[in-house]
């Protein structure tokens, strides 16, 4: 009768397993979770890209000269200027 219990006990956190491993693959490859809070150089800035619109939060990722990923929020006045000066450069 134990035995019955453990292997039922397996077959469903296999099942739980798969279920999760499954819904990891389809998920956006990046997103933003947290804003970075402070006001950046635009001189560091390189390039940027939007995160997926399947993502939580919108948000805006600012590659640096070192390429460290910066999370910011697309809607602040000082994102929207580096957002502008580097397509601006790219013409």
């Amino acid at each position: 009768m134990r035995t019955a219990y453990i292997l039922l006990l397996c077959v469903l956190g296999a099942a739980m397993l798969s279920t999760v491993t499954c819904n990891n693959a389809i998920g956006p490859d990046q997103c933003c979770f947290s804003y970075y809070p402070r006001r950046m150089n635009k001189n560091v800035v390189v390039s940027y890209y939007m995160t997926e619109n399947r993502c939580a939060k919108l948000g805006v990722v600012l590659v640096t000269k070192q390429s460290r990923r910066i999370c910011a929020d697309p809607s602040l006045s000082w994102v929207e200027g580096i957002m502008k000066d580097i397509d601006e450069k790219s013409f």
